[in-house]
């Protein structure tokens, strides 16, 4: 506890430090995140697509100096891509090489941590130190109801438990950030294991900041000018609206394209840096491109 204190002695140094790797958290997500490092608990972000979540690990990860492991997840999910396997391969060498010596091996030595291949969360708990990883299981939203479950041990108690090896505890418990975008409704067991923030799209002003520290380069009328028709483009009926890592995106693209304003010409060359449906793009032209560019 002490090395975290050393990285993270209020909330006020942690919102600072994350702003100098890049990324700007309000005071909300600051507390949410220094609660998460100094109790531990885990914390769950929820929120659109988007707006920021996934990166606010990776920038806590780089304010802790300490690894980030990260666990994608997705539909039918299940405890071997998540949490360990078995090197098959391995074990069956070792049974032919006692067969060529006359020797017979034991189940149970089959079995051992020789043999273990770690997933991310297995490797997560088994972090050495001195300070814990940072564990983010990243879009938790997508995994079952039995996933969810499975996580429980981990987010209550910081161990993992192996049938063939027993419970495994972590000496230096992972932060745990899980992410969401909402698609459906997590279980009530898994958010009270967790602290809870919402993390809401930023307003034009903030966007500016943002967009400006993850594209250096851009120039000065550009940045505002994509933050406010991204802001143009959630208004309309979008199966995926817009969020700053796309208003990121299209900066970038214009700033490669040496795009000094964004006008007419430049919105429709680049509207797929922010729009990824074909129906979404078709949308945005009838609405008409000029309303987009603000021209209208």
């Amino acid at each position: 506890m002490s090395e975290l204190a050393d990285h993270v002695d209020s909330v006020e140094a942690l919102g600072d430090q994350l702003a100098a790797t890049g990324y700007l958290a309000d005071p909300g997500l600051s507390t949410a995140l220094f609660c998460a490092v100094r109790l531990p608990q885990p914390v769950l972000l929820e929120g659109e697509a988007g707006v920021g979540k996934t990166e606010a690990a990776k920038a806590l990860a780089t304010v802790l100096d300490t690894p980030l492991i990260r666990l994608q997840c997705y539909e039918g999910i299940d405890a071997a891509e998540a949490l360990y396997e078995w090197n098959y391969q391995r074990q069956l060498l070792s049974i032919r090489l006692a067969e060529a010596a006359g020797d017979r091996l034991e189940e149970r030595e089959l079995f051992g941590e020789e043999y273990l291949v770690g997933r991310p969360l297995l490797d997560a708990i088994r972090h050495p130190g001195p300070r814990p990883a940072v564990l983010l299981i990243d879009e938790v939203d997508r995994a079952d109801d039995e996933f969810e479950a499975f996580l429980f041990e981990l987010l209550a108690e910081a161990s993992v438990t192996i049938p063939e090896l027993g419970t495994i505890r972590a000496e230096h418990p992972p932060v745990v950030v899980l992410t969401s975008n909402r698609t459906r409704d997590l279980h009530d067991a898994l958010k009270r294991r967790c602290l809870y923030h919402w993390i809401d799209h930023p307003d034009l002003d903030r966007v500016v900041q943002i967009v400006r520290r993850r594209v250096p380069a851009s120039r000065e009328p550009v940045v505002r000018q994509v933050a406010t028709a991204v802001g143009r483009l959630r208004s309309l009926d979008l199966q995926k609206p817009p969020g700053v890592a796309e208003a990121i995106n299209w900066t970038a693209a214009l700033e490669l394209l040496g795009v000094a304003e964004l006008d007419e010409a430049a919105t429709t060359a680049t509207l797929g840096s922010v729009l990824k449906y074909r129906e979404d793009v078709e949308v945005a032209i009838d609405r008409g491109v000029s309303w987009v560019a603000g021209r209208a």
